[in-house]
């Protein structure tokens, strides 16, 4: 038997896709207020654990822009399948260039459906801004990659997500973190997946010393249960902020492997931490091994990358 995780249909670095069923085992919840992501990402956590009431906010506008119009019924799996299969010829035939002719098209415009293009045509998946806020990710060098299966992938994460959007109350908001804090309750629960202090950040806006002082004083005077996604260490370096979060919350690590670096022998296992304000109980489930995939719509079972 296995546990099925939903990839959803943005990517981004640092994608807790395969930390999901961990993050779900140490979640204490009754689900009675609402879920609250003032760092959305790509969703992953957030879409697995299916709150009925939830508000995912980020700021990053063109996340919150792609699930707002998934959420509002202006972007379907229809309309993204046809646009994909529509710019994907357009790539086959003319390659990079036409990818760059996306680029700038989105630095102009601001389509999100040209913005899930950009994200899945990328170099290595990443979402990536320069100070001016101009997508500056470069082209992955596959003129092929929206072929009829991997449109239909992309297609059937869509679903999933419209699905949970049609079936629950959802709210996507582009705010600071700080203003999404100021709204949660004691019988919210809050997940936490900022930028890492101490690392590389630049995919949308920056995270300085400030912020992360910032969100530790909101974490102490959280109403209600939270986790925190963190870094731990590395094998060059260690996360200098656990020390102060480990005087006053739990922290729990798990070591875990990121695809970011071009070259495999420049990419590196790193300890992740979960930090929360109560001590975790591991629920008891069954051991077995999680499977990461989306409904199939159109195809048979195959095996996609995710």
């Amino acid at each position: 038997m296995t546990t099925k995780i939903a990839v959803p249909p943005i990517k981004t670095q640092g994608i807790k896709t395969r930390l999901v069923p961990r993050i779900q085992k140490y979640i204490q919840w009754c689900r009675n207020g609402v879920w609250v992501e003032p760092f959305l990402g790509s969703g992953v956590v957030g879409f697995n654990i299916r709150p009925k009431r939830a508000i995912f906010a980020d700021s990053n506008p063109h996340i919150i822009n792609f699930y707002a119009g998934v959420n509002a019924n202006q972007i379907t799996p229809a309309i993204v399948r046809e646009f994909l299969t529509s710019e994907g010829s357009k790539l086959a035939a003319e390659g990079a260039d036409y990818y760059y002719q996306v680029r700038e098209r989105f630095n102009e415009q601001h389509n999100p459906l040209d913005f899930l293009f950009l994200v899945r045509a990328g170099f290595n998946g990443l979402i990536r801004f320069n100070r001016s806020g101009a997508f500056n990710v470069p082209f992955n060098h596959k003129p092929e990659r929206f072929a009829l299966a991997y449109v239909t992938k992309v297609v059937n994460q869509v679903q999933y997500v419209s699905d949970l959007c049609q079936m629950n109350e959802y709210q996507f908001v582009c705010q600071d973190f700080r203003q999404t804090f100021a709204c949660v309750a004691e019988d919210d629960f809050v997940y936490c997946d900022p930028p890492y202090a101490g690392r590389h950040v630049d995919y949308f806006n920056h995270w300085d010393d400030k912020d992360e002082g910032d969100l530790l004083f909101l974490l102490h005077e959280c109403p209600c249960h939270f986790m925190l996604s963190t870094w731990h260490s590395n094998q060059y370096r260690e996360n200098l902020v656990i020390a102060e979060l480990e005087q006053y919350f739990h922290v729990t690590t798990h070591k875990h492997f990121y695809h970011v670096g071009a070259k495999e022998t420049n990419r590196h296992p790193m300890i992740e931490a979960l930090v929360t304000n109560y001590q975790p109980q591991p629920r008891k489930v069954h051991k077995q091994r999680p499977q990461y995939t989306q409904a199939r719509l159109f195809e048979t079972s195959a095996d996609y990358e995710t």
